[in-house]
């Protein structure tokens, strides 16, 4: 293997520092009464195994600026790959001269002073990973050897995957604000076919961490992906009816992405959000809340400021089934006449309630019913909030799983489907955004037979 040795970050926070400051002279050089600047590097390692042998082996040095500058209220952007500040300085003022040909907008300009993040807690999110592609490689090709080795019927695979990057971002703008902070983020991967006869289902297994000594071991992970495959074997297609869908905690992440989209600013001012002018209004059940906590160490999601500089805070976002608020940017929270919530870039560790019953308890509390682990296609309409997936999972008797079942649909509307959210299970997800256990949904309409 020829890979470079060597994955420590070209430069470091000083001199990122250096090039922002610099970057952001310029600006005021060439005109611009306000501006923004963005720097980031990454460094990583992927090495894919299949079948035993390394089927992709790639590194990977990025690195990138952008730059956005405001001449009065007309706005201008550019980037650039390129470091060097003659680079930079091009860059610079090709976002001025666009500055020029563009409409004034109202609601152009950077945040007001006082949401700017002035302290900058450490929130322990970066953990090098100074991983042999040796040694990388080994540990994928245990961890799909693992899979293979559970069941005779596992009978392919698509290969097992280690992915390690780290990061470093630093943003400042003209009203003084200079921050950043580094990262890292890891990953283990498997996927697996199970074959009987004629017949062929696969599934997966994941781990996904900011520091590496966390990572799930890969054997476990290998295993667990077999399993998962080998249940689904025998699946067949079931009868139309109407019955409560009980979502795993890897889908009903995105079940609650699909309400933060209708609760964006981007969304809410532009009117094409089946929660048009909610705030305020009872969206779940009432003992359901959604919290924002943007600073626990090491999570995914976390961030000392937003993409604009924004510092974030803990919110209650959902309390009691009302919903408190938006998702809002400095742009969007100026068309709709309210105060950025520091949610430029996206939202930071949102946790729904944690319920008394696991993952079996979740089951009888259903007791009949569908068990969904796999959403296909994307059938969801914004404005109306229609519902309408592919999907395929279980079908639960009596509070456990009966028999696979797949090639249906299941179909409702988001707003009677959060409504009418039965339960949040204690099996927590955090391997994303959105930390969630599985949700239980009243009652779907089941496309089949």
């Amino acid at each position: 293997m020829s890979l470079p040795q060597n994955r420590a970050l070209a430069l470091n926070r000083d001199d990122l520092d250096s090039l922002v400051r610099f970057a952001l002279d310029e600006t005021k050089r060439l005109g611009a009464s306000e501006a923004e600047v963005g720097i980031s590097i990454d460094t990583g390692l992927s090495v894919t195994a299949r079948l035993g042998d390394v089927e992709t082996l790639e590194y990977q040095r990025d690195r990138g600026m952008g730059v956005t500058v405001y001449r009065g209220k007309r706005k201008g952007s550019a980037s650039t790959g390129d470091l060097s500040r003659q680079a930079i300085s091009d860059t610079v003022a090709k976002a001025v001269s666009i500055a020029g040909f563009t409409a004034e907008d109202p609601c152009a300009g950077l945040p007001d002073p006082d949401m700017i993040a002035r302290d900058i807690p450490d929130l322990d999110l970066c953990h090098p990973w100074d991983i042999e592609p040796e040694a990388a490689r080994d540990l994928a090709i245990a961890c799909e050897a693992a899979a293979l080795q559970v069941d005779p019927r596992i009978s392919n695979s698509d290969g097992a995957s280690l992915s390690t990057h780290q990061g470093l971002r630093v943003f400042g703008n003209t009203l003084g604000f200079l921050g950043g902070y580094a990262s890292s983020v890891h990953s283990l991967s498997c996927v697996v076919i199970a074959g009987k006869g004629d017949e062929m289902q696969r599934d997966y297994w994941y781990s996904s961490v900011r520091d590496w000594r966390e990572l799930e071991d890969g054997v476990a992970i290998g295993r667990h992906a077999a399993r998962r495959a080998l249940d689904r074997l025998g699946a067949a297609r079931m009868a139309t009816c109407t019955a409560p869908v009980l979502f795993v905690p890897e889908l009903a992440r995105g079940l609650i992405g699909h309400f933060l989209g209708a609760i964006r600013g981007g969304s809410q001012y532009r009117r094409s959000s089946f929660l048009l002018d909610a705030a305020g209004q009872q969206v779940f059940p009432d003992w359901f809340s959604l919290s924002e906590r943007p600073h626990i160490p090491k999570a995914l999601a976390s961030a000392p400021f937003d993409a604009e500089g924004v510092v974030t805070r803990n919110r209650e976002l959902v309390s009691a089934g009302v919903l408190d608020g938006y998702l809002l940017s400095t742009y969007s929270a100026r068309k709709l006449g309210l105060k950025t919530t520091g949610n430029a870039g996206g939202v930071h560790n949102l946790i729904a309630p944690t319920g008394a019953r696991d993952f079996e308890g979740m089951l009888k509390l259903m007791g009949r019913g569908l068990l969904v682990t796999e959403l296909m296609g994307h059938g969801i309409n914004g404005v109306t909030g229609d519902y309408s997936r592919g999907a395929a999972g279980y079908w639960v008797e009596d509070g456990a799983l009966s028999h696979p079942v797949h090639e249906i649909t299941i179909a409702g509307n988001l707003k009677d489907m959060y409504r009418n959210l039965v339960a949040v299970g204690s099996d927590v997800d955090t391997r994303g955004g959105v930390r969630t256990g599985s949700i239980l949904v009243e009652q779907m309409t089941i496309a089949g037979e």
